[in-house]
């Protein structure tokens, strides 16, 4: 019997996350050479977009694929374990590749400090987007990618063979989501043209949702341009030109902007979500909540699983940056990525309790505070 298609499809980088836990008193600074800083014991959980969007996602009660792609070793074996005790289907879609070694990432994420990576790609490597088959994505809603940076087939040819696999995927009626990453200047990912990267992928991507510091980078801006409301509209519109239907930023403290294309025919090209007229022509802010703040790993990609979660569930664009947003928080209150995200209705309750939200730190001229949504909305002008 065929088993039914998932909600979301959701592929590319995963590893097997180190995560050394800080008992006591943190020095500063950390790292002095010639020294040694005693830890607790490690927290040991898989890392990667498709670990942390997907695993997301499931807590939430998505039904998901994960496609991505480890070593025959003992790391690898690591990943389909961790993966499979959450559900044995979760680890079914994984490639194996006796002759790679899996990918792992030491995270030093102390209490109250942002968190700093050592990492391997390994397989990720050699990921090629040959490697996915559409027909495991036919029938779900989304199909989500995440971090060309950090797996060198995917950017070495341009975004050739990743753009290919995005409109094939799109012609069988799923909309297409891509998240990006922090890479090494010094890497071959800081030898790429990311410029032509984008121009070549996001004609074929629904929606868009990197971080405002990869965004950065890859457009070779500085952070100061973007650091008011009116920065962020028009670093959005770069993209939006570029041919994506939505623009999401990752903001951190600070919450989720989104901006939506002024196209209406472009919004209904993704007919797998039913956007509708009301994601069209639209400038979103929603700052993030009050949380004691034990762990950043992953926030962003839980933001993101939450938001493409409640697309599926067809929500307004208000409230799926709200829910986006409200994720987002809960799992920066444990160490690891996912282990703080609770089901849909235990997210749902808590908002409506009155959770309070933490100042926007962004000028915002010309925007309107939206009490009965708690968020802020952009000036009236059409995106280009």
């Amino acid at each position: 019997m065929a088993r039914a298609a998932p909600d979301i499809v959701v592929a590319g980088h995963i590893c097997l996350d180190v995560i050394p836990t800080f008992p006591g008193e943190v020095p500063d600074p950390l790292c002095v050479p010639g020294t040694l800083v005693e830890v607790g014991g490690p927290l040991m959980s898989t890392g990667g977009a498709v670990s942390n969007v997907g695993l997301a996602l499931h807590r939430l009660g998505m039904s998901t694929r994960l496609i991505g792609k480890v070593g025959d070793d003992l790391f690898g074996r690591a990943i389909g374990d961790i993966l499979g005790e959450h559900d044995r289907m979760l680890a079914e879609s994984l490639i194996v590749d006796p002759e790679d070694a899996s990918s792992y990432t030491i995270v030093v994420n102390p209490p109250g400090v942002d968190r700093s990576f050592f990492h391997a790609p390994g397989a990720n490597s050699t990921f090629r987007p040959s490697e996915v088959d559409p027909g495991r994505v036919e029938g779900a809603r989304v199909f989500h990618f995440g971090y060309p940076p950090l797996m060198e087939r995917t950017f070495v040819d341009g975004g050739e063979a990743l753009a290919s696999l995005f409109a094939e995927i799109r012609r069988r009626g799923v909309a297409v989501s891509l998240d990006m990453a922090q890479y090494d200047p010094a890497s071959k990912a800081g030898q790429a043209d990311w410029l032509a990267f984008l121009r070549r992928v996001l004609p074929e991507v629904d929606v868009f949702g990197p971080s405002l510091g990869e965004t950065l980078a890859m457009l070779g801006e500085t952070m100061r341009q973007p650091a008011t409301g009116g920065g962020l509209i028009d670093l959005a519109d770069r993209l939006l030109r570029m041919g994506p239907a939505l623009v999401v930023f990752k903001l951190g403290a600070d919450g989720l902007f989104l901006r939506s294309t002024g196209d209406a025919s472009r919004v209904g090209q993704v007919p797998a979500l039913q956007l509708g007229d009301r994601w069209c022509r639209r400038t979103l802010l929603h700052g993030g909540f009050e949380v004691d703040v034990v762990g950043t790993t992953g926030a962003g990609d839980c933001a993101l699983a939450a938001l493409l979660a409640a697309m599926v569930k067809e929500r307004s664009p208000e409230e799926a940056l709200r829910d986006a947003s409200a994720v987002g928080a809960c799992s920066v209150e444990r160490t690891d990525a996912t282990s703080g995200v609770p089901a849909w209705p235990v997210v749902q309750r808590r908002l409506q309790e009155g959770w309070p939200q933490r100042p926007v730190d962004l000028e915002l001229d010309g925007w309107t505070w939206r009490e009965d949504e708690r968020l802020w909305s952009g000036p009236p002008r059409t995106p280009t």
